[in-house]
């Protein structure tokens, strides 16, 4: 089973992912957009993905392995050139949703992340 863990903003990513020490299991991270009121987010594009991102997690990934849901603000925050997100070394996102696999290359950005194909690959790979 995948152990998934939700976290929001920039400094609760971080003080997260810096205590979070897994032995030997596969991090992967999605970046999305906060939900509003209403329980859905603000990012349709976030919308549109999540459904493909669950159905490859549970079809997918290995057991074992954690899924890190991040909320990087509302559509403001998301939009602010100088938001964190964008600027830190290994975030370095560019687009919502980001899939990526912690400390690998492994990165899926934007539409990619609503293709099965794609996603059965990211999360069937082996680091």
């Amino acid at each position: 089973m995948v152990q998934k863990h939700y976290v929001a903003g920039f400094e609760g990513f971080l003080n997260f992912i810096k205590d979070f020490l897994p032995d030997g299991q596969v991090i992967n991270v999605l970046f999305t957009g906060a939900k509003m009121n209403n329980g859905v987010s603000w990012c349709s594009d976030c919308v549109e993905a999540a459904p493909f991102i669950e159905e490859a997690v549970d079809r997918s990934a290995p057991a074992g392995s954690h899924l890190v849901y991040v909320d990087v603000g509302d559509r403001p925050t998301w939009k602010d050139m100088n938001n964190p997100f964008r600027k830190h070394t290994e975030t370095h996102l560019s687009v919502i949703p980001t899939l990526i696999r912690w400390k690998n290359p492994q990165r899926l950005e934007g539409e990619q992340c609503a293709k099965p194909d794609l996603l059965d690959m990211f999360f069937g790979e082996d680091e």
